[in-house]
């Protein structure tokens, strides 16, 4: 019984991860993720449960081999200070503690949400890789 369970909730798991990558990959020329090293996140006991269950490297592959089968661009970025750099201005706030989620920019009073700065921190590093590989 709890076999089965669990055999249908890895397969809704795999269906809503081939329906995201589908639909990202069908409607953006790029994509930028950053290189996460799950192994390392797993070494914090209070994340490991959430975080072995997110997939992420089933979303990495399917990423990789659906926009190689697209023809769209996939950049992996270095994850390294993209929580910790003001997305706004460029400074360097120093390292936050996970239980931080909100902070203000010292330099230019910007309010960001750690994730939300990140995620724009990791498309600006994935443009800046795009247009250098451009122009070579």
């Amino acid at each position: 019984m709890v076999a089965k369970y669990s055999e249908k909730i890895a397969n809704q798991r795999k269906d809503y991860l081939h329906k995201i990558t589908r639909e990202l990959v069908e409607n953006n020329d790029m994509i930028v993720i950053e290189d996460l090293k799950t192994k390392n996140l797993l070494k914090n006991h209070k994340l490991s449960r959430v975080i072995a269950n997110q997939s992420w490297s089933a979303l990495r592959l399917m990423l990789e081999y659906k926009c190689e089968w697209y023809g769209k661009k996939l950049l992996i970025v270095n994850p390294f200070k993209t929580s910790q750099i003001c997305s706004n201005c460029g400074y360097d706030d120093g390292k936050h503690g996970l239980n931080i989620r909100e902070w203000d920019c010292p330099n230019c009073s910007i309010h960001h949400d750690r994730d939300v700065n990140a995620s724009k921190n990791i498309l600006n590093i994935g443009l800046e890789q795009a247009l250098v590989t451009s122009t070579d």
